[in-house]
């Protein structure tokens, strides 16, 4: 929807970034090389320090674990999967478009304006650790989806969706453009639901490749791919950050990253995906869709990958979540 409108959005922050979509933004200063004009709310200097340098940061405690856990027991509740019984998670059914398989295959869970995700979504420490990121405390929250991803066998095995040559890799990839002159800003975040193990898979990128990268483009052949990076792992190590329930990561668009398949025997990979952004509240089409979205519990329509349940969807589930005065502005709902 707003991705095909050409007019750029300045944010109503006091730092200029500017938008078409509220997901990627153009800024003065790549967020890398910010010299803050704020005091820090929940990072650390030494958080802020490494989160510049390698393109993530681990908030610990953002939300407490006994709200993730809850939010986790939604997410089997919202997929009718039994935890005690494996064979619950892998139903058979069938797939309106290769994007309607590669979600399920992926995990994803077709929730998205539940009281529940709402109350992590406003959360003043959630909030402030965005504000120490992008400094400035203008900002709106994504209306984003779940994960529950048990073991990536039977009719969830990665092997089904067939593997590209160039383009978006699960595995490894980059959110913006990196050939670009002038690369883009975009943030990102997830929230872990339960204590990570290696196993069940998960969130896993190349810290180093952000922090030489300018040094690697250099030396890198023309009409490479922009988003698939193509890297030697023994020089550019992957790794996979640890969480408790209740960490939010939040990582860079230009760190390279990906979800690692769920090889566990039986246990499963679970996350809400969960960012903030600078406010737009000129982009009255964009304003309007968001509150629409949460007021009607309509799947968010600016994003092709964002479907909405096929079988029982979610306003016919429950009613619109209670929003705070911050839920309200982190929204659009109300202003800055």
């Amino acid at each position: 929807m707003p991705e095909s409108d050409e007019f750029l959005y300045r944010s109503s922050s006091e730092i200029p970034y500017f938008s078409r979509d509220g997901e990627i933004y153009l800024a003065e200063v790549p967020l890398r090389d910010v010299k803050k004009s704020r005091p820090l709310r929940v990072l650390s200097e030494e958080d802020f320090e490494f989160w510049q340098t390698y393109g993530y940061v681990i908030v610990r405690e953002a939300v407490p674990a006994e709200v993730a856990g809850r939010l986790l027991d939604f997410a089997w509740e919202f997929q009718g999967y039994d935890p005690e019984r494996p064979a619950t998670w892998y139903p058979e059914r069938e797939f309106t478009s290769e994007l309607d398989r590669d979600l399920y295959l992926l995990g994803f869970v077709e929730a998205y304006q539940h009281q529940y995700m709402w109350d992590t979504r406003q959360s003043q420490r959630v909030y402030d650790a965005f504000v120490d990121v992008w400094d400035t405390d203008h900002l709106w929250v994504s209306l984003d989806r779940l994960n529950l991803n048990p073991p990536n066998v039977g009719n969830r095995a990665r092997a089904l969706i067939p593997p590209t040559e160039r383009g978006f890799d699960i595995n490894l990839h980059w959110d913006v453009d990196t050939t670009l002159a002038v690369p883009p800003q975009r943030v990102q975040g997830i929230i872990a639901l339960h204590d990570t193990r290696e196993e069940l898979g998960g969130f896993q990128c190349s810290p180093e490749l952000f922090r030489r990268f300018e040094d690697w483009r250099l030396r890198q052949p023309a009409g490479r791919d922009p988003i698939r990076p193509d890297i030697d792992r023994t020089e550019f190590p992957v790794v996979r950050p640890e969480l408790r329930a209740g960490d939010l990561l939040i990582w860079n668009g230009l760190v390279a990253h990906g979800v690692a398949p769920n090889t566990s025997a039986d246990g499963v990979r679970s996350v809400q995906y969960l960012t903030m952004m600078p406010a737009l509240p000129t982009h009255e089409r964009l304003v309007r869709s968001r509150i629409t979205s949460w007021r009607e519990l309509m799947t968010p329509e600016w994003n092709s990958t964002l479907v909405g349940d096929p079988y029982r969807h979610e306003s016919l589930r429950y009613g619109p979540a209670q929003l705070t005065d911050l839920g309200r502005r982190l929204l659009g709902l109300d202003e800055w």
